[in-house]
């Protein structure tokens, strides 16, 4: 038999082995949560921090551009967004007519299909090639002004900051539906706030032809990702009816993800084109 407080080497070896595992797994440990901060870190000030400083140096380009007649040269670009929830001060659906009265906003003339059909609506020119930013969208409440870029690609336009056209709605101006996309967070986060928007509020799109006023109308706060309806020329929810229009008119929809820092649902914000300033 061996004595009782005897340690044989054997012991010792595996005590030191254990602490040795223990160690190493705290330092993986360690660095995984580093390495994990940085990543957070990245996703929610980097990005956003360079989104915002490149959509507010196209913004400027945009303006030069216009002023002065020189192109801009360097590469434009910008993507799904990701959204917010809140409900609207109209969004109890019911059905809606187009912008065919004789409101005014924004400084520019009355807004009726007589008006709608001249020069300013750029409803014949070439469109933008795919990712090109052609206009900037203000929200005044928001204290926004972002460009606004062809096509709703990540890598090419959201990831940039900036509003995503969706490529098979209307242009600004033109009856049917000019529908965007932007993320509530992350890159930019232009449409963050999105929540915040009431009737009433205004939006401005300017194009190097004219300054578009709508008036926001309504607010669906939640709907599935899927819901194409929303963007349609007549918009109009597939997923929840009651919320949407049931005639043709000059629409804006804006569309981003909900709840925040997830894509499973989208919000949507419509408003009503109600004047058109040339430039």
């Amino acid at each position: 038999m061996r004595a009782p407080g005897v340690v044989h080497h054997g012991t010792r070896r595996r005590r030191a082995a254990y602490r040795r595992v223990l160690l190493s797994g705290a330092e993986v440990l360690v660095t995984v949560g580093v390495v994990l901060l940085l990543l957070v870190a990245h996703q929610l000030w980097w990005t956003n921090r360079q989104a915002r400083h490149g959509a507010e140096r196209k913004v400027q380009a945009l303006e030069r551009e216009w002023e002065w007649g020189t192109p801009d040269t360097g590469t434009s670009g910008p993507g799904a967004g990701t959204s917010g929830s809140g409900t609207g001060a109209s969004g109890s659906g019911g059905s809606g007519d187009g912008a065919t009265g004789s409101e005014e906003g924004g400084g520019g003339r009355p807004v009726g299909r007589s008006a709608l059909s001249g020069s300013a609506v750029d409803s014949g020119r070439t469109g933008p090639r795919r990712s090109q930013a052609y206009a900037v969208l203000g929200i005044p409440r928001l204290s926004l002004r972002v460009p606004v870029a062809e096509g709703v690609s990540k890598g090419g336009v959201l990831d940039k900051g900036y509003a995503g056209h969706y490529t098979d709605t209307q242009q600004p101006g033109q009856a049917g539906n000019f529908a965007l996309a932007g993320h509530r967070n992350t890159h930019g986060e232009p449409f963050r706030y999105l929540p915040r928007l009431r009737r009433g509020d205004t939006i401005t799109v300017e194009t190097k032809a004219a300054v578009y006023t709508y008036t926001v109308d309504r607010t669906l706060p939640r709907t599935s990702a899927r819901d194409v309806g929303v963007i349609r020329p007549v918009p109009r929810s597939t997923v929840r009816p009651s919320y949407g229009y049931t005639q043709p008119g000059y629409y804006i929809t804006l569309t981003t993800c909900t709840p925040e820092y997830t894509s499973r649902y989208r919000m949507v914000v419509w408003g009503k084109l109600t004047s058109v300033r040339p430039r």
